[in-house]
């Protein structure tokens, strides 16, 4: 279900994404255009010669990457399946703000070209023209990508018997939201109700690979089973909503999201939905095998090494778990001795290991060994970042006393993570390690992925808990 709705909700963000780009452009054109040739020269004279629309146009293409960025900062290009024009005006007001900011600050640091002040000011005032206008077209375009399927969740209702039947019927009637309600379940069948059984609460973690979206409701004496459906979810990139009986419910912790007549706290989000995974997927497949290239004759220097060292193999193979719980084998260059398991079985690492060879400890100290790792990112099974997989027989032993490990599922497994380059690497907790993985899932950016990328090349310097 994961690659389908990668492939799904990605068409609805890359028509937002070619729109704002289309606004942006006119925007500066017709900026360009009242300044220079209408009668605001007159007011405005120019101190020397008339500047070159060339110039302007290039310029714009770096405007547009600064636009796109910010929108991207803010989540516009995230699959919002409940979003609407005004939920985008606070976010064009403060990207055009934002970024004239930038732009004219870049332009003041370039000396090959000096930009009129004036033209970025009416930059700045089209393009929050031009972005509504084109948001508001957007939306009314969207409509029609809603009628072929796109963007659209298929979700159960979960909840207590006597609230079910009044919840889909407020669910069925908002035009707000997008929806497509498969079923319901309950502890047991409701009479008269035109909606599917798919079931009882103990059979939810089967039918959650079905269904896109779960929509919560449960009386007062009932609520404790949210934490149940919350723990039975954990590892599954599914959004959870819950409809609150009461508003003081809210806080600033959810995303509120409203319907004519009723409101959805979003509890838990598939947070790769559309261009979020695509752009992530594409900087690790670019990084990673740019990353081979130039760190090629250091891998086959130190495939020599470790041939003409020790007996065995260059590679070491393992089987790990990654994303959606599945079992992948993890590549590293082989940093002890060969058999290192054979009679003691699935050990953790330790300190001054006697298993690792020489080589293997300048290998392990520098995380050298762990670069061909790039290799799986290239294949999908990993990202550059991500939590750390585990092996399968740590998995069974710490999802029984870890809280919230199976989060650690929902994102590729990564070479690098937030709890490593924090210090949690060898045998350190797992369970500040998952409280810094789930961390991790929950603020998601790229620009969080290059932060963790800085400081991994800098912990590596330091060289603190590999071994």
């Amino acid at each position: 279900m994961t690659q389908n709705i990668y492939k799904r909700n990605l068409i609805v963000p890359t028509v937002k994404i070619l729109f704002d780009i289309v606004a942006v452009e006119l925007a500066v054109v017709f900026s360009y255009w009242i300044r220079f040739d209408t009668p605001l020269l007159e007011f405005i004279p120019l101190n020397v010669h008339r500047p070159p629309f060339l110039s302007y146009f290039y310029f714009s293409l770096f405007i547009i990457l600064v636009y796109l960025i910010l929108f991207g900062s803010f989540r516009s290009y995230k699959t919002r399946i409940f979003s609407t024009f005004s939920q985008d005006i606070p976010v064009i007001l403060k990207t055009c703000f934002m970024g004239i900011l930038f732009i004219m600050s870049a332009a003041f640091m370039y000396r090959g070209f000096s930009y009129s002040r004036s033209v970025f000011l009416l930059i700045f005032f089209n393009s929050i023209i031009f972005l509504l206008i084109e948001r508001s077209v957007f939306h009314r375009i969207k409509r029609f990508f809603f009628r072929k399927g796109f963007d659209i969740l298929n979700v159960c209702i979960v909840g207590s018997r006597d609230l079910i039947p009044s919840v889909s019927e407020q669910l069925k009637s908002t035009r707000r939201m997008r929806l497509n309600i498969t079923g319901y379940i309950a502890e047991d069948e409701i009479p008269g109700i035109k909606l599917n059984f798919l079931g009882s609460m103990s059979e939810l973690p089967d039918l959650v690979p079905r269904v896109d979206g779960l929509i919560l409701s449960f009386n007062q004496g009932e609520r404790r089973k949210i934490l149940d459906v919350l723990k039975m979810t954990e590892g599954k990139n599914i959004d959870i909503f819950f409809i609150p009986d009461l508003v003081g419910l809210i806080t600033s912790g959810f995303t509120t999201i409203e319907g004519e007549d009723f409101i959805l706290l979003q509890l838990k989000s598939f947070s790769l939905s559309g261009w979020q995974g695509f752009l992530k997927r594409i900087f690790d497949i670019i990084l990673s095998i740019s990353g081979i290239i130039l760190l090629s004759p250091l891998l086959i220097l130190t495939a020599l090494f470790i041939k003409l060292t020790s007996r065995g193999p260059v590679f070491y193979r393992q089987e790990r778990i990654g994303m959606d719980g599945r079992i992948f084998r993890i590549i590293k260059f082989r940093s002890m001795v060969a058999d290192a398991e054979v009679e003691t079985g699935p050990v953790w690492a330790k300190k001054k290991d006697v298993r690792v060879t020489p080589v293997g400890a300048l290998l392990r100290r520098t995380s050298i060994d762990e670069l061909p790792q790039l290799f799986n990112v290239i294949r999908g099974d990993m990202s550059l970042v991500g939590p750390r997989p585990e092996r399968p027989e740590f998995v069974k032993e710490f999802e029984l006393f870890v809280p919230k490990y199976h989060e650690r599922h929902r994102f590729r497994s990564g070479i690098t993570g937030w709890a490593q380059v924090n210090g949690l690497r060898g045998q350190s907790s797992i369970e500040e390690r998952t409280k810094y993985d789930v961390y991790y899932i929950e603020n998601w950016s790229l620009f969080f992925d290059l932060k963790i990328l800085i400081l991994t090349i800098i912990a590596i310097f330091k060289g603190e808990n590999a071994y």
